[in-house]
C-alpha cells in the first residue's frame, strides 16, 4: 500500500509541476507579448550611423559625444518615439535606432540636421541667430490656409532695429534671408538663381521687409504641413553642437517589417512543433518531457527578453530557433546516454541517474564554447550581429539553467515513483536488447553499427577539398572578370540597397523601368518573394536622391521603399571587424578546449572550424550569393555549433582512451575513434536533425529578408556535422600519432566488466 501511495504522490507532484508551468505560460503570455520590444526590421523604422564632426571643421577638435546624445534625445522626444536606441561607437560615431516610427523621412531630417538658424541680408552678412527667439517659441501656423512657421521674438528691440535697417534699403536689397545650416561659400544670389530656375534653394525663406518689426514674425515658403511642423520642431530643439553625416542607414517600411515578422514567426512555430514531434517519436516518454521543457524554455527566453527591454529582431528569431535546436541537443546527449546504460543491463532508475551524470560534462563544455562565441559577437559586433548575439547568450544561459536542471528534474520525478521500472518501451528500448544479468548475460546490444569512420574520413576530406578548389577557381575567374572574389553585399562593399514593396505583386522589370525613368542605371535587381524586389547599386545614394526615389515608388505602389545605405568607410570597418571577430572567437574557444582537454583536441576542433567556414564561403562563392554581416554572425554561430558536436565526440574519446595501455599502437587510435563515433553518432545525427528542422522551415516559409542568413546557417550545420564526425577526430588521430603530447597521469580506474551487479532490493 505504501508503495502505491508513493507512486501516486510522485505522479501528483509531476502533474502539478507541469500544470504550474502551463498556467504560468498562459497567465503571462499577453503581458510578455505587450512588453516585447520589436526591432525595426519587425515593425518598421530606421537605423542610421552618423559621423560627428566639429562645426569649425578642425579635425583635431574633440567631439563632445555626451552633448550630441543629449541633443539628439531632445529631438527624438519631440517626435514622440518610445524606446529609442542612441549608441555611441568610438569617439566620433553615433548610431540611432527608431522602431515603429511612421514619418521616417521627417524624423531623419529632424535628427540629422544641425539646425543652426541664422538671419542674414542679401550679402550673406549675419544679422541674428536663434538666440533672438523665445526658447520653444516656434510653432506651426497658417496664413490664408497655407502652412507657415510662427516665431516668438525674445529680444524685440534688437529685432526691431535689425528689420528697420533692412527696410531702409532699396528694393531688391530690403530682404531678410533665413538660413538653416548656412556654410561658408553659401550665397543668397546663387540660391536665388536656382529658385528662379525651378530648383529648391538652400535657404528656407527670403522675405521683403518694408518696415521695422517690433513683435513676432513668420517664416513663409512653399511648405507642406509636415515640412512646416518639422522646421518648427528643429528650431525648438536647438542646433546640434556638431555636424552629422550619414555613413550608413537602414530604413524598413512598417508593412515590410510586419510581413517579415508574420512569416518568420509562423515558420518558427512550425519548426518548434516539428522538433517536439521528432523528440517524442525518437525518445518516447523522455521526449515528451523534453517537450514540456521546451515550452518552458521558450517562455523563459521571451520573459527574460521582455524584462531586459532588449530589442527582438529577425536575426534574434534565427538565434532563438537555433537555440531551440541546441537546447534539445542537450536533452539528446542525456537521453542517448541513458539508453546506453540500459543496454548494459542497468535498471531504469540507475540508468537514468548514471546517464544524467555522464552526459553533464559534454553538455556543459558544448554550451560554454557557444557562449564564448556569443560574448565575442556581443562585445565587438554591432547592429544585427549584436542583436543575434544577445539572443544567443540568453538561449545558452537558459539551456544550462533549464535544460540541465528542469528536464532532469521532471524525468527523475517520474522515474522515482517506480512507475517506469518495467516500461523499457517508454524509453524506446526493446526487452530483447537488454541482457539478463540474473543469468550472467553480458551486454548484447549497443545501439551502434560498428562502422569504420576512419576509413571513410579520407573520402570526405577529398570531397571537401574538391568543393574548396572549385570555389577557388570560380572566385579567381570572377575576379578576372571584374566581379570580385566574393559577391560582397553593401555591408562590406558599400552602396545602396532599396527594398521595393507593394500591396500587390511587383516585378523586377517594373522596378527597373521605374528606376531608369528616374535616371538611375547601374542597379542590379533581385526578387524577394512575389511582393518585394531588391534594387542594389555600389554607389551610396544621398538623402535627396533617396527622397526622390521613395516619392516616386510611393506614388506608384502605395508604399515607400526601405533603404540600406553604407559608405565606403563603414564597409572597410566592417571587413576588418568581421576578420577580428572570427580570429578572436577561434582563439578563445581553442584556449578553452585546450584547458579542458589537451592541445591536440583543440587542433582537431580548429581544423574542423576552418573547414566549416571554408565550406560556407565556398558555397556562397560558387552560387554567387551575397556575403554580408549576417553571414558573419552565422559563421561565428557555426563555429560554436561545430565545436558542440566535436566536444561530444572528444568527450567520449577522452573517456575511452583512459582504458588503453600507455603505449598505444596506430590501430588503437583508430579503434578509439571508431568506438567513440559509434557511441555518439546518434547524438550527432539527431542533434543535427533537431537543429535543422526549424532552420528548414524558416528557409522555406520564413521572410525573404533573412533568406541569406538562414541559408548560410543550413549549409553551416551540414558542414559542422560532417566535420565533427570525419575531420576533427582525424586531425586529433594524426596529431597523436605524429606529435606525441606530454602524457598526463591517469587516475586509476576499475575496469567494468558487467557494468552492474544484481543486488536484491536495489536493481533486482
Amino acid at each position: 500500500m505504501a508503495n502505491s501511495k508513493q507512486k501516486k504522490g510522485g505522479l501528483w507532484v509531476f502533474f502539478a509541476f507541469v500544470a504550474a508551468i502551463v498556467v504560468l505560460i498562459a497567465s503571462t503570455f499577453n503581458v510578455i507579448k505587450d512588453n516585447l520590444n520589436l526591432g525595426l526590421d519587425l515593425r518598421g523604422g530606421f537605423e542610421i550611423l552618423y559621423q560627428a564632426e566639429p562645426l569649425n571643421g578642425e579635425s583635431d577638435t574633440e567631439v563632445d559625444m555626451t552633448s550630441v546624445v543629449n541633443s539628439i534625445s531632445k529631438r527624438i522626444n519631440v517626435l514622440g518615439v518610445s524606446e529609442p536606441e542612441i549608441i555611441t561607437e568610438g569617439t566620433d560615431r553615433i548610431r540611432v535606432q527608431l522602431a515603429g516610427i511612421e514619418d521616417q523621412e521627417s524624423a531623419r531630417q529632424m535628427i540629422g540636421t544641425t539646425a543652426n538658424l541664422t538671419f542674414r541680408d542679401v550679402d550673406d552678412n549675419e544679422l541674428a541667430t536663434a538666440d533672438i527667439l523665445v526658447e520653444g517659441g516656434a510653432s506651426l501656423a497658417y496664413n490664408d490656409g497655407l502652412p507657415i512657421v510662427s516665431l516668438k521674438i525674445k529680444d524685440a528691440s534688437t529685432f526691431s532695429s535689425i528689420t528697420s535697417s533692412i527696410s531702409a534699403k532699396s528694393s531688391g536689397e530690403n530682404i531678410m534671408v533665413i538660413w538653416l545650416d548656412w556654410e561658408e561659400g553659401d550665397s543668397y544670389s546663387d540660391e536665388r538663381a536656382k529658385e528662379l530656375a525651378g530648383e529648391e534653394p538652400k535657404y528656407i525663406s527670403a522675405a521683403s521687409v518694408r518696415s521695422a518689426i517690433s513683435g513676432d514674425c513668420i517664416i513663409e515658403g512653399n511648405f507642406t504641413e509636415a515640412e512646416a511642423r518639422t522646421l518648427a520642431n528643429l528650431i525648438n530643439s536647438g542646433s546640434l553642437p556638431v555636424k552629422l553625416t550619414e555613413i550608413s542607414s537602414n530604413v524598413v517600411s512598417a508593412e515590410f517589417g510586419e510581413d517579415a515578422f508574420h512569416k518568420t514567426a509562423i515558420a518558427g512555430v512550425i519548426g518548434i512543433v516539428a522538433v517536439m514531434a521528432f523528440m517524442i517519436a525518437m525518445y518516447r516518454m523522455p521526449g515528451a518531457v523534453s517537450g514540456v521543457m521546451l515550452l518552458f524554455y521558450i517562455w523563459a527566453v521571451f520573459a527574460l527578453y521582455s524584462m531586459m527591454g532588449a530589442v527582438f529582431t529577425l536575426s534574434g528569431i534565427g538565434a532563438l530557433v537555433l537555440g531551440v535546436g541546441m537546447t534539445v541537443d542537450a536533452n539528446i546527449i542525456n537521453y542517448e546516454r541513458i539508453r546506453q546504460e540500459l543496454y548494459k543491463g542497468r535498471s531504469i532508475p540507475n540508468a537514468v541517474s548514471e546517464g544524467q551524470k555522464l552526459s553533464y560534462s559534454a553538455v556543459f563544455d558544448a554550451q560554454l564554447t557557444t557562449l564564448i562565441a556569443a560574448l565575442i559577437m556581443y562585445i565587438w559586433g554591432n547592429g544585427a550581429v549584436k542583436g543575434f548575439a544577445t539572443m544567443l547568450i540568453i538561449t545558452v544561459v537558459m539551456t544550462l539553467l533549464i535544460t540541465v536542471w528542469l528536464s532532469k528534474f521532471l524525468l527523475s520525478l517520474i522515474v522515482d515513483t517506480g512507475i517506469a521500472n518495467d516500461k523499457l518501451s517508454w524509453f524506446g528500448v526493446k526487452p530483447e536488447q537488454i541482457p539478463d544479468i540474473h543469468k550472467g548475460e553480458s551486454q548484447k546490444y549497443t545501439g551502434t553499427h560498428q562502422y569504420d569512420y576512419v576509413a571513410k574520413s579520407s573520402l570526405v576530406s577529398k570531397i571537401s577539398v574538391g568543393i574548396l578548389a572549385i570555389a577557388l577557381v570560380f572566385s579567381i575567374a570572377n575576379t578576372f572578370m571584374g566581379k570580385g572574389f566574393f559577391n560582397l553585399g553593401i555591408d562590406f562593399a558599400s552602396g545602396t540597397k532599396l527594398t521595393v514593396t507593394s500591396d500587390n505583386s511587383v516585378s523586377i522589370s517594373d522596378v527597373r523601368t521605374e528606376m531608369e525613368s528616374l535616371g538611375y542605371s547601374g542597379f542590379t535587381y533581385q526578387a524577394a518573394g512575389s511582393d518585394a524586389v531588391y534594387a542594389i547599386t555600389k554607389d551610396a545614394l544621398s538623402t535627396s536622391e533617396l527622397s526622390q526615389i521613395k516619392e516616386a515608388f510611393a506614388e506608384k505602389y502605395g508604399q515607400e521603399p526601405g533603404d540600406n545605405v553604407v559608405t565606403p568607410v563603414v564597409g572597410r570597418d566592417l571587413v576588418r571587424n568581421a576578420f577580428i571577430l572570427t580570429i578572436v572567437a577561434w582563439i578563445a574557444m581553442m584556449g578553452y578546449v585546450t584547458i579542458r582537454y589537451e592541445w591536440d583536441y583543440a587542433l582537431g576542433c580548429l581544423v574542423a572550424l576552418m573547414h566549416d567556414v571554408g565550406i560556407v564561403l565556398a558555397v556562397f562563392s560558387i552560387l554567387r550569393m551575397e556575403v554580408n554581416t549576417e553571414v558573419i554572425s552565422v559563421l561565428l554561430t557555426i563555429i560554436g555549433y561545430s565545436i558542440n558536436n566535436s566536444i561530444v565526440v572528444f568527450d567520449r574519446v577522452r573517456e575511452l582512451i583512459a582504458g588503453y595501455r600507455k603505449n598505444m599502437k596506430d590501430s588503437d587510435y583508430d579503434d578509439v575513434i571508431n568506438k567513440s563515433l559509434d557511441a555518439t553518432i546518434k547524438m550527432s545525427i539527431n542533434s543535427s536533425i533537431t537543429t535543422m528542422l526549424p532552420v528548414i522551415f524558416l528557409l522555406v516559409l520564413g521572410s525573404r529578408s533573412i533568406f541569406t542568413f538562414i541559408f548560410a546557417m543550413f549549409i553551416g550545420l551540414i558542414a559542422g556535422t560532417i566535420s565533427s564526425i570525419f575531420i576533427a577526430p582525424t586531425v586529433w588521430r594524426w596529431a597523436r600519432k605524429n606529435i606525441k603530447p606530454k602524457a598526463r597521469k591517469q587516475k586509476k580506474e576499475t575496469k567494468e566488466s558487467l557494468d552492474e551487479y544484481s543486488i536484491k532490493g536495489i536493481n533486482a
